[in-house]
């Protein structure tokens, strides 16, 4: 069922050639030991474990999905899961970025982000168990109590306990102001919470002794709205004064969705009949504290479908490699075999270098943005520590919304070059679509994410975090623009970086007179500085590939390649999207509602 190996050589690249991570690990007091043969070594170990364990099981767990036993509410996992998670935690992986204090091996952000996508490109489905875990980990490490963080910490750091988060009920989705889960307290300090939750990943399943479900719910009179909404700590077995696993807690599975992918993860319906839980941070500032949950939770999602581009992309490379099928345009590549592999044909190649193209620019990108978050939390200097996070906040949705979009597109493509072997299950290939549709839709819809950069992280601030990021792209673009080996890279790169200054502007003089107009632009506008972002990162790769050309190492001519063809076919899509996000709200809102 195809094959997976971990792109180590393109990792390696990005971190040691383009980030330079060991200078800025220097910098960085908590991480100045970890050198380039640290890093190396635990990426050829993570794809040993994703390519030889995780891998083999993706297809069986596709086919097989989850069993929920509606009796004793008990959610069995694809056949191999189990021991696969036993194997991850006996190796220390869920602990490799976690907080030494409390059983963790403090490694950066950045490596880990690394090992994600390996875990993602293997199998997302299996991933999603010890990553809402990491979200939860993330959660209490910022928010909870002393006790909170002694008693339950250390079993999620070294993986024995897993995590969810419980946002979503049947009535309200995004809109999570809406939400009617009620907790009520009790003398003892714990809170009896009631209500249903649905669409919870890994709600419910027999992988690791105990399930931490961190659940919003309302408290008595609290205000209407978001402001009411208080975050909760609610185990599926409450733990004993010595940490091991006490009686069971009343929230049980009550079904598990029936779901295009992703079918070895058990989404589940949650159900709360005076559940026993503890308040996590203050009173009615839940969502504040979910909140390092979710933007965990969305960086993760880009990491889903970059993981699904990647596996995606070398597969459709074997199949168009060994497939024969009609000559060449241009006379016989194969004379030998009765017709020519279909790798000799353009818009094969076209296709494929498309999902190359966007697994390269979602690593660089992805790890310039995980690697900002290690500064944020590590580096000596506050103002350092200031910009990183800024970077970070207007990052994140495009990490969202431009890597899924892009994963869509791509395993679309990959799914393409197979012709209609690609449609059949057996080749492995539609699973990767289905499986990559829902990263578009959870943990915010790509237009919320849309809404949230231009409305939220955009607008809102006069546009002060984009210029900083835009400051980099013009120092850039300024200090080569002399190179005429690179004009071809930095020309364009100059261009979207104007446009995109622009847009912003006059989008943001229409949103005074009518709100709507940042709806109708929001979506467009996010792509098209998704665009920009990765047209920055392709030129600065394009710059070393182009030094070291004629190094021997065909692999940057490989890169020099890649980035050409995203400059000519990928960022010219930037034309149409400004045009749309340039239409207007008129065309959209015209047509009354009962006449659709």
């Amino acid at each position: 069922m195809g094959q997976y190996v971990a792109p180590l050589r393109d990792m390696q690249f990005v971190l040691h050639e383009l980030l330079k991570v060991e200078d800025e690990f220097k910098q960085l007091p908590k991480h100045a030991e970890i050198d380039k043969d640290i890093i190396n070594q635990v990426l050829e170990e993570g794809g040993k474990f994703t390519s030889q364990v995780l891998f083999p099981l993706n297809h069986s767990g596709d086919r097989e999905g989850c069993q929920l036993d509606k009796e004793t509410h008990v959610v069995k996992t694809p056949t191999g899961f189990k021991e696969a998670y036993q194997q991850y935690v006996e190796a220390g992986w869920p602990a490799l970025s976690c907080d030494p204090e409390f059983g963790g091996q403090g490694l950066p952000i950045v490596i880990n982000n690394s090992f994600y996508e390996m875990l993602n490109s293997s199998n997302q489905a299996w991933t999603m168990y010890p990553g809402l875990s990491h979200g939860a980990y993330e959660c209490l490490h910022e928010h909870g109590t002393p006790e909170q963080k002694a008693m339950y910490l250390p079993k999620l750091v070294s993986g024995e306990w897993t995590g969810t988060m419980c946002l979503t009920e049947p009535h309200c989705g995004t809109d999570l102001g809406l939400l009617r889960t009620k907790a009520e307290p009790q003398a003892d300090g714990s809170y009896k919470i009631t209500g249903g939750k649905i669409f919870i990943s890994a709600g419910e399943h027999e992988m690791s002794s105990n399930i931490l479900h961190l659940v919003l719910a309302r408290l008595p009179e609290a205000p209407s709205g978001t402001k009411g909404i208080s975050l909760f700590l609610v185990p599926k077995y409450i733990p004993n004064a010595d940490g091991s696993v006490g009686p069971r807690n009343n929230i049980f599975c009550g079904a598990i969705e029936e779901k295009m992918g992703i079918h070895g993860n058990s989404t589940c319906q949650m159900n709360l009949d005076g559940a026993t839980g503890w308040l996590i941070g203050e009173p009615n500032k839940g969502l504040n504290a979910m909140f390092v949950m979710m933007n965990a939770a969305r960086l993760g999602v880009g990491m889903q479908s970059l993981g699904l581009t990647e596996v995606a992309y070398q597969n459709a490379v074997t199949y168009a490699k060994d497939r024969l099928q009609m000559r060449s345009l241009t006379g016989p590549k194969a004379p030998e075999k009765a017709a020519d592999p279909i790798i000799v044909h353009p818009d094969v190649r076209r296709m494929l270098l498309t999902a190359r193209a966007y697994a390269e620019g979602g690593r660089a990108f992805s790890s310039y943005v995980a690697l900002q978050i290690d500064r944020e939390l590590n580096h000596p200097d506050e103002q350092v520590r200031k910009d990183a996070a800024d970077e970070v906040a207007l990052l994140t949705p495009i990490i969202k919304a431009f890597l899924t979009d892009n994963g869509w597109i791509a395993t679309s493509e990959a799914m393409q070059v197979y012709g209609g072997h690609g449609f059949i299950s057996e080749w492995g290939m539609e699973q990767y679509v289905r499986d990559a549709r829902i990263n578009m839709i959870y943990e915010g819809t790509n237009t919320i994410q849309s809404l949230d950069l231009l409305g939220r992280k955009i607008l809102m601030d006069n546009g002060a975090k984009l210029r900083k990021f835009g400051d980099k792209v013009k120092a850039f673009v300024e200090e080569n623009g002399t190179n005429e080996a690179l004009s071809e890279f930095i020309t364009p790169l100059g261009d979207i970086g104007d446009k995109v200054g622009k847009l912003t502007m006059e989008i943001g003089m229409k949103a005074f007179q009518n709100p709507d107009e940042v709806g109708a632009a929001a979506v467009p506008y996010l792509r098209v500085v998704g665009h920009m972002v990765f047209a920055y990162f392709f030129a600065q790769m394009a710059k070393i590939a182009l030094e070291k050309q004629d190094s021997g190492d065909n692999f940057y001519k490989a890169k020099l390649a890649t980035a050409r063809f995203y400059f000519a076919r990928l960022l010219p899509e930037t034309a149409m999207l400004i045009r749309q996000a340039r239409a207007g709200s008129a065309n959209l809102m015209a047509l009354e509602a009962d006449l659709f």
